[in-house]
């Protein structure tokens, strides 16, 4: 016997719904321990040259990626 698809199909939310969650998210877990989330960073060990170069161009002028 072929199995059967499942009436029930899984809702893809929008990206201003995600978003949404996202932020509800992060205010529930400042409400639960009174600060923000800390989120891991890449650690770069894999950057090309022109990408370093990039990041530092980035940095030397002020800005924090």
């Amino acid at each position: 016997m072929a199995s059967t698809r499942s009436k029930a199909e899984p809702k893809i939310p929008t990206l201003e719904e995600f978003g949404a969650e996202v932020l509800r998210r992060r205010e529930a877990y400042k409400a639960k321990y009174g600060r923000e989330p800390d989120l891991p960073r890449n650690k770069g060990e894999n950057r090309t040259e022109s990408k370093k170069a990039l990041l530092k161009a980035i940095e030397d002028a002020g800005g924090k990626w």
